[in-house]
């Protein structure tokens, strides 16, 4: 299994992910710079993962904080975390994570800095570890959602490259794989940055799982025909009513599925989801640059001048999923009450 991210005492070591699969290559991360330009740049993404990097991130700060004054100690992770939030603005997690090392810190500062900063990177190796757990906990319950030898088509990456290890979406086909529940994996290339075709698919191939890589616009085609038994997806943010947003795309791979009566999956963890927000309506959508559309590997492919718009993410309503996957259980049908129980239980 691939360990995407990992705490060293040089500092953090992850996967340069732009690269894959054509080279695998680790990079070493000693500031809070370097790791908010590897979320930015998408050396390192996925929800999940994210979460993680931002976490040790802030542990680099307070390891590195030449002050011996509490506040201005805080200042500094305030300041650190402003910037790492600046990065992504629609993964949830990344925020999650941040927030739970401020709450950390200013719990911990009357103790002292050194207190802290050795309860900061603990916590963010904790983040990492729990990550894992959850996943793995994600796949045990889903296995039972699928029947003996089933196909599923699944979008973006939401893999152990997706966050600290294992895997969300891709968590829960290998743990199906593993039962005999999946046979084979339709995974599509997922543009603009073909994120299915690198990184899914290498991913696959790694544990020796069948994959068939397919363009975006094969999959109702192969619905049609009979193929393609389920949809699993990963998420970035969940609303309070269940609406999910994840990579784009996600959304029209949910309507094709409603359309040839093919279940549609979700697989998060609980910090994906956002109370603050009741509908999918007020989940930020991030654009990106449009180089990512009218380029493909430095080489353009689209006229010089043309208008681009690159939304990186879109919202399924809730009437369009199944079921979402979580480390708590499964919630289906998802509901407002449903998810509101789930977390106040946790």
């Amino acid at each position: 299994m691939v360990e995407t991210i990992e705490w060293t005492d040089e500092g953090v070591v992850l996967i340069d992910q732009t690269l894959l699969p054509l080279k695998e290559r680790q990079v070493l991360l000693t500031d809070v710079h370097g790791v908010a330009n590897a979320i930015q740049t998408m050396k390192i993404r996925g929800a999940p993962a994210i979460g993680v990097a931002a976490a040790m991130g802030l542990a680099l700060v307070a390891r590195q904080a030449a002050t011996d004054d509490s506040m201005a100690f805080l200042q500094e992770l305030e300041d650190a975390r402003n910037q790492l939030a600046a990065t992504r603005p629609t993964a949830v997690n990344l925020f999650w994570a941040l927030d739970r090392m401020m709450r950390l810190a200013r719990r911990t500062i009357d103790a002292g800095i050194s207190v802290t900063v050795d309860r900061l990177v603990k916590e963010a190796q904790a983040i990492k570890a729990e990550d894992i757990k959850m996943c793995r906990a994600m796949g045990d319950h889903a296995v039972e959602l699928f029947s003996e030898g089933a196909t599923v088509l699944t979008h973006c990456n939401a893999g152990a490259l997706a966050t600290a290890g294992y895997g969300t979406a891709l968590g829960v086909i290998r743990s199906a794989y593993r039962e005999g529940r999946i046979s084979r994996v339709f995974a599509d290339e997922t543009r603009p940055l073909l994120q299915g075709a690198r990184l899914t698919a290498w991913e696959l191939m790694q544990d020796e799982i069948p994959v068939t890589l397919i363009t975006d616009n094969m999959a109702a085609f192969f619905m049609k025909e009979g193929r393609i038994d389920a949809v699993v997806t990963g998420a970035d943010r969940i609303a309070g009513n269940g609406d999910v947003a994840n990579k784009i795309g996600t959304y029209g791979v949910a309507v094709l599925a409603k359309y040839h009566g093919i279940p549609f999956y979700v697989a998060a963890p609980s910090s994906t989801f956002d109370l603050s927000l009741s509908s999918g309506r007020e989940i930020p959508i991030e654009r990106r640059h449009k180089d990512e559309v009218t380029h493909l590997f430095g080489i353009r492919i689209a006229p010089e001048g043309v208008e681009v718009e690159n939304p990186a993410f879109d919202v399924t309503p809730v009437e369009m999923v199944t079921a979402i996957i979580t480390e708590r259980g499964i919630l289906k049908p998802p509901t407002a009450e449903g998810i509101r129980e789930m977390l106040g239980g946790g």
